[in-house]
């Protein structure tokens, strides 16, 4: 399958399962879910993926990044994942208690529980799902991906409908992780490591060894505000701030997340080939940002709506952290693939220790924010952002070789764009009614408008991206006779 078409495949799937989980949030939140419950949720599942983290091991990475596998490696490779997986599995249900003791929250401890039993089936799924990803076969990641959130979504709701609760959402992440294991096995023809084969297990080791640090840090930057809102503020907070990060998290993985899946192994491939990689992530950065800034932006804009419309009076304290959270993630996608293209060049180590540096900041960053309010935690991302990009953009260029002048003018010209995408919205709220009064149909036609304006921006400045979104959308468009609604690039 070609890049181009397995990252229209990634983006399928992840519009499936966008919607899918979208629309069970809603649900759940208008009907059934209280902050205080879904901070209490947030509070257990964090806490176990910080630690069920480790479990992967890097073992995706290898096996979609290793120039010479064959059965043997992938034999002990899958072995490997087997052990530590169940390993770190056996260790979050038993650090169950002194968490739930730690916060002093009883509901919290069989929430724990049912969320570190659902790791037991995560390895299953990692080689099986990192073996499609190496042969580009994204037909069957849509399948698992939308296969998964269904799973998730109809025992959530239904056992929220009969009144469990917190309990509902961690019973639907345990069957998101069956479905998962199940799905994968499937589509990759049903492998176990049977019998187990630790020879040559070293170079996994000591590649999971440094994946895993590595995914640590990033996890428990990712996770730290939950736990430290939970601690320093109460589980309404948390509720809301997750509300928030969850909104963005989901709209920025609708828009780009499937892409750095199928990017990773494209570059393995330009890497064989020999070819510069400077070019080809100039092109991507071009893509990553000139269709998820203006999504980013436009959520901003448009948080006190979209959170009073969805979800309800009771979570508007969600949407100012929104606004923050959202503008944050701008700053995180100005550089993707930033772990996977240091870890496929072999260039680990330096990475390590700027991981270690950029979650000491979020963490400082975050406890400060969080000392005074709700809003002050969520503005701490931004902050936190641009300390981020300091960081990381040096040695990624270092690593990757881009042209500073050709990322300037890519960023320039997608933020250019950003600006036309949000420009209705705002002219809406100072022409017709505010955010706090707007209603569901002015935001729609605001944001229908700049969907245009970006479009018309994207073609006339020659955003390298507006070649890749013409292929995607007169690939999409031709079968319905609409090709002609999407000029040529000039």
């Amino acid at each position: 399958m070609s890049v181009r078409g397995a990252a229209l495949l990634a983006m399928a799937s992840q519009m499936g399962a966008f919607a899918i989980q979208f629309m069970a949030s809603v649900v759940l939140a208008r009907w059934f879910i209280a902050p205080d419950e879904l901070g209490l949720f947030t509070i257990a599942f964090s806490f176990v993926s910080l630690l069920a983290v480790l479990q992967e091991f890097g073992i995706n990475r290898f096996v979609a990044g290793e120039p010479d596998l064959d059965d043997d490696k992938l034999h002990t490779a899958f072995t490997v994942s087997l052990i530590v997986s169940w390993a770190i599995a056996a260790l979050c249900v038993l650090l169950a208690w002194p968490a739930a003791a730690f916060y002093a929250m009883p509901g919290l401890l069989p929430l724990l529980l049912v969320i570190a039993a659902s790791y037991f089936f995560v390895p299953l799924a990692t080689v099986p799902m990192a073996l499609l990803q190496r042969r580009l076969d994204f037909r069957s990641n849509t399948i698992i991906e939308v296969g998964v959130v269904l799973a998730n979504a109809a025992v959530a709701i239904t056992l929220a409908w009969q009144g469990w609760g917190a309990m509902a959402l961690a019973w639907g992440a345990f069957f998101q992780q069956v479905a998962r294991a199940a799905l994968s096995q499937w589509r990759a023809g049903w492998m176990l490591p049977i019998p187990p084969r630790l020879a040559g297990a070293m170079p996994v080791l000591r590649f999971g060894g440094f994946s895993t640090v590595l995914s640590g840090l990033s996890q428990l930057s990712a996770r730290l505000p939950e736990l430290l809102i939970g601690r320093l503020l109460d589980t309404v907070a948390v509720g809301l701030f997750a509300r928030a990060w969850g909104l963005a998290f989901q709209l920025r993985w609708l828009v780009s997340g499937g892409l750095a899946t199928v990017f990773y192994p494209a570059f393995a491939r330009f890497r064989d080939r020999g070819d510069p990689l400077g070019p080809h992530y100039e092109r991507v950065t071009a893509s990553f940002t000139a269709i998820t800034w203006p999504a980013m932006a436009g959520l901003a804009a448009c948080a006190m709506p979209v959170v009073g419309t969805l979800y309800g009076e009771r979570w508007l304290g969600a949407a100012r952290p929104l606004e923050w959270i959202a503008l944050s993630q701008i700053l995180f996608i100005a550089l993707p693939l930033y772990v996977e293209l240091p870890i496929l060049l072999g260039r680990m180590r330096p990475l390590l220790w700027r991981f270690g540096l950029d979650t000491a900041a979020s963490a400082l960053l975050l406890a400060l924010g969080a000392w005074f309010s709700l809003e002050a935690a969520a503005a701490s991302r931004v902050a936190y952002g641009l300390v981020w990009l300091a960081i990381h953009a040096p040695f990624l260029h270092s690593v990757v070789g881009f042209r500073w002048s050709a990322l300037a003018r890519v960023w320039l010209q997608s933020a250019l764009v950003t600006g036309l995408a949000v420009l209705p919205v705002w002219l809406s709220y100072q022409w017709v009614a505010p955010a706090a009064q707007a209603s569901f149909m002015q935001v729609v036609l605001a944001a229908g408008l700049g969907v245009v304006l970006w479009l018309v921006g994207l073609r006339q400045i020659r955003h390298p991206a507006y070649a890749e979104v013409h292929h995607f959308a007169d690939h999409a468009l031709a079968r319905l006779g609409w090709r002609h609604l999407v000029p040529a690039p000039r």
